[in-house]
């Protein structure tokens, strides 16, 4: 399932806030135990970075959910 995230006039949002935001983890510590795990992709590639800065143009997948960031 594809998903589109809008920033808002914001410059970026952090992965593990993303993950929480669109309802595909329940807390916050949940988030960052997942990319621990590196279960999260980023534009293709396996992200360890919690706090990683996603901005326009990004792609993150999680497990059957990809995201678009607009």
């Amino acid at each position: 399932m594809v998903k589109e995230f809008d920033l808002q006039g914001h410059e970026y949002i952090a992965l593990n806030q993303l993950l929480k935001m669109m309802g595909l983890v329940e807390t916050g510590g949940e988030a960052n135990n997942r990319v621990d795990g590196g279960e999260v992709m980023v534009n293709g590639n396996v992200e360890l970075q919690r706090r990683k800065k996603l901005r326009s143009g990004d792609k993150v997948c999680f497990h059957d959910h990809t995201i678009v960031i607009k």
